[in-house]
């Protein structure tokens, strides 16, 4: 995949910056390309479920956002993006480190893009899945 327009890239910057569910758990962006952003959660006490597990609304949170992110880097400098419908696969328990989340766009269009996000949970150097993610996005 090839970098995003550094315009674009500053959008998703700028936007990211203004999301507050993320922020309350030290979400980050690790990477912005033309058609794909990956994002990233540490795995905190107060991201956890019941079990001791990352709770699955985070992994929601994280792969919703990176699949917009991603179909944000494919459309015009002036458009935003919303969800309109999101499925999640869950694969096995979140534990770990960190989550990181890899949003991609399937198939852009001009009124809605299909979109998808795999979700991690990383220790160390492995990575487990724990997430799939697919669902579309329209231009706001």
């Amino acid at each position: 995949m090839t970098r995003a327009d550094p315009t674009i890239v500053r959008k998703v910057q700028d936007s990211f910056a203004k999301q507050g569910f993320l922020k309350t758990f030290d979400a980050e962006i690790v990477e912005i390309l033309q058609g794909s952003v990956t994002l990233s959660a540490p795995l905190l006490p107060r991201a956890s479920q019941q079990h001791g597990y990352g709770h699955a609304g985070l992994s929601f949170a994280l792969g919703d956002s990176a699949a917009g992110y991603a179909a944000l880097t494919l459309l015009p400098p002036e458009a935003e993006v919303l969800t309109v419908e999101m499925k999640i696969n869950l694969l096995a328990p979140a534990r770990g480190d960190r989550l990181i989340a890899t949003g991609r766009v399937l198939r852009p269009g001009r009124r809605l893009s299909v979109v998808s996000a795999e979700v991690w949970a990383e220790t160390g150097t492995s990575r487990k899945p724990v997430a799939l993610l697919q669902g579309t996005m329209i231009p706001a």
